[in-house]
């Protein structure tokens, strides 16, 4: 119960946002946005995280994340229905700034949940199907948003976006529940947040290092792919924005997919007995994505990426990996963190893939702008996953 309703959550709180990529050539026509502009509406929900999940992961290791997680949502609802009634593109920009600060709380807020509820032989398969949540609202968002944006406006997309957000609001308060049993006491959790040296330490250790280097160039691919694949397929692959849409439902269904697969995988190929080999194992998963986005963006870049069934089956591809990286990354971060700690391990390391979350859209956007091309973009992206692979296999094992 408590996997399911966390899971709805995360999908309805992230649809809207989900589904801007969807949207691209409508608001790109309605509002007059140029690539980088439309980007940057990407940044903007994801600007206020970037402090937010600070807050939010001491507000999880403190109070109880039911609480936490369903006002977070809330104000997702609050601000979105609010927005229905922006006049243009700059209040839209606040409108998804104030989006940003609550769903702050919804992402680590269902991850500690979930980990609270299933032990290490189960972990990567619940965790996955709970990060499933946002690309299979992802899916939804792009099969409903683009078609009542084009018979209704944009405004009414945000409308829907609201109405979701407070479903999902409303699920997590009335299903979610601690464990009958405690991960950490009192007093542990007491020890463990004791000093900001301590908090410190905690993100230099070797561990934290790998899930930061890999985390930031992951999500800066799930971001690039939820920025410009529509676009990329309409103007270099000559797809109709509808069809285009319609691949990204795809890619979105392709990435739920691998947040499962890849994390039920993480159980499997753990070896041996001690949590360093469990979390080895667990790490493997995240290897094997980085090595794929970095083949798929590296073809995606080449003529290739101009066929309308070559790049139509590469953006899949990097559905699958690109973003189901993050199911077992998410459950090898919550076994990283020290007891009592899993708040803090989870909202600073969600805070450190913002920068890169927040940077990527327009940067790509400004980049497709100068080069009147996509090839530079899925370029960067793929030596960026390269270098982040390469660094992280150097990275010392804890």
């Amino acid at each position: 119960m408590v996997l399911a309703a966390a899971t709805f959550t995360q999908a309805a709180s992230g649809f809207f946002v989900q589904g801007i990529g969807a949207m691209g050539v409508h608001l790109r026509d309605d509002l007059d946005l140029s690539a980088a502009q439309l980007g940057l509406l990407l940044s903007a929900a994801q600007l206020a995280p970037l402090a937010g999940l600070l807050v939010a992961g001491e507000l999880l290791d403190r109070y109880d994340e039911r609480w936490v997680v369903g006002a977070g949502a809330c104000v997702v609802a609050a601000s979105l229905a609010a927005g229905s009634l922006a006049p243009g593109y700059a209040a839209l920009l606040l409108v998804l700034l104030v989006v940003g600060a609550g769903y702050s709380t919804v992402q680590p807020g269902g991850s500690k949940s979930v980990a609270s509820w299933f032990d290490t032989s189960r972990r990567g398969l619940a965790m996955g199907i709970r990060q499933a949540g946002l690309p299979l609202g992802g899916v939804l968002a792009a099969a409903v948003l683009p078609a009542l944006a084009a018979s209704a406006g944009w405004r009414a997309t945000l409308v829907a976006g609201a109405a979701v957000a407070f479903l999902g609001a409303i699920i997590f308060m009335s299903f979610c529940r601690r464990p009958p049993f405690p991960l950490a006491s009192e007093a542990e959790t007491r020890g463990a947040g004791a000093a900001a040296g301590g908090r410190l330490r905690l993100l230099r250790e070797p561990a934290m290092v790998r899930i930061l280097v890999s985390g930031t160039s992951l999500v800066a691919v799930h971001s690039g792919i939820g920025a410009l694949t529509v676009l990329h397929l309409h103007e270099t692959a000559s797809l109709a924005p509808g069809t285009a849409a319609l691949v990204f439902v795809a890619v979105q269904a392709a990435g739920a997919a691998g947040r499962i697969y890849l994390a039920a995988w993480s159980d499997r190929s753990r070896s041996g007995t001690s949590d360093r080999h469990r979390r080895s194992g667990r790490y493997s998963s995240v290897l094997t994505c980085l090595v794929a986005v970095a083949v798929g963006l590296a073809a995606l870049a080449t003529p290739a990426g101009h066929s309308p069934v070559a790049a139509s089956l590469l953006f899949v591809w990097l559905g699958f990996f690109g973003i189901g990286w993050y199911g077992p990354w998410v459950a090898h971060l919550a076994e990283s963190a020290p007891p009592g700690r899993t708040g803090f391990a989870l909202g600073s390391a969600m805070a450190v893939n913002q920068i890169a979350i927040i940077l990527t859209p327009p940067a790509l956007g400004l980049l497709n702008d100068a080069s009147h091309g996509f090839a530079p973009a899925w370029s960067l992206l793929a030596a960026l996953s390269a270098t982040a692979l390469a660094l992280t296999i150097r990275t010392p094992r804890p």
